[in-house]
Order: structure tokens, then C-alpha cells, then sequence
């Protein structure tokens, strides 16, 4: 029997961050629910430090405030050039990340998710199985919210 019932907008923000790294083998998510803690575990020091600048600290909802804090294995040695290809190195759900010079010589990063949908418990009313479906590039889009000169894209379909 499926389960259907409603989330809290910070369940649902939890599960977005969990769905967007959730294939990476150097990132586990857990959920703190007692204190409205995301924490992120990164094995990988570099990736760590690309996340923590990346990643808000915390994220309010109404009356409730979600911290997220990343918890890295080890300490950085530098602060690498794009934080997104380091973040997501390694994840299965990135294709590629595009530095291309814009208008005014201003940097822009094109971060490509893999063409695939992604399913994640969302227990929302729209979904007999309480699912949401949705691109990695949209859920990237809500967790990291508006970076400058940043884009997340998917990448194209596969020709067969």
C-alpha cells in the first residue's frame, strides 16, 4: 500500500538535498528532525569546503529555520577555482561543468546535470506513492537557490 500524507516545506527541502547527492558515493545526508539539522558528510575535504560556500547555512520556512551544516572528514589545503565541479565531483548525477567567459568579460558556470529524472519521497498529495519527479537541475535550483553567474542545465537526451 502506498503511503500518501503531506511534509513539512523543510522534510521537503531535506529530501531535495538528499535526492541531489544521494548517488555520491563521498556524500551521506542525515536528517536531524528534533533540531531542524540537514547535515552533510563529505569524506572528501575539497568537496567539503566547495559545499560549505555553496550550500546555505540555513534555510527558513514560516516559523521554522533548518540549519544545514557540512561536516568534512579532513581539512582543505586550497580553495579550488569552480565549487561546483568540486562539489559534484565523482556524483553520478553531473554531467559536466562549463566555464565560458559572459558579457563584460564577467565569469559564467554552466553546471549539467545528467538527462534522468529523479524520484525522491516527497509524500505530497500529487503522487499516489507520495513521490516527486523532477530533474537534478530543478532540485539543484531550490538547494543552492540564486547563485550569480551560475546555471544549472540538463544535459540533452541521448541519441540513439
Amino acid at each position: 500500500m502506498a503511503k500518501v500524507g503531506l511534509s513539512a516545506p523543510w522534510v521537503e527541502f531535506y529530501d531535495e538535498v538528499e535526492a541531489l547527492f544521494k548517488e555520491d558515493k563521498e556524500i551521506k545526508t542525515v536528517y536531524d528532525e528534533d533540531n531542524k539539522i540537514i547535515k552533510v558528510y563529505v569524506s572528501n575535504a575539497t568537496k567539503a569546503e566547495a559545499l560549505t560556500q555553496l550550500l546555505p547555512a540555513e534555510r527558513i520556512f514560516g516559523k521554522v529555520t533548518v540549519q544545514v551544516q557540512v561536516i568534512p572528514a579532513n581539512t582543505l589545503d586550497f580553495v579550488p577555482r569552480n565549487l561546483f565541479a568540486v562539489a559534484f565531483e565523482g556524483n553520478p548525477a553531473l554531467s559536466f561543468v562549463q566555464d565560458v567567459t559572459g558579457v563584460f568579460e564577467n565569469p559564467i558556470s554552466y553546471v549539467v546535470f545528467k538527462n534522468k529524472v529523479v524520484q525522491y519521497w516527497n509524500d505530497n498529495l500529487g503522487d499516489i506513492y507520495g513521490n516527486r519527479s523532477t530533474l537534478y537541475q530543478e532540485i539543484a535550483k531550490d538547494v543552492f537557490g540564486d547563485q550569480q553567474g551560475v546555471f544549472f542545465c540538463t544535459d540533452k537526451a541521448d541519441d540513439d
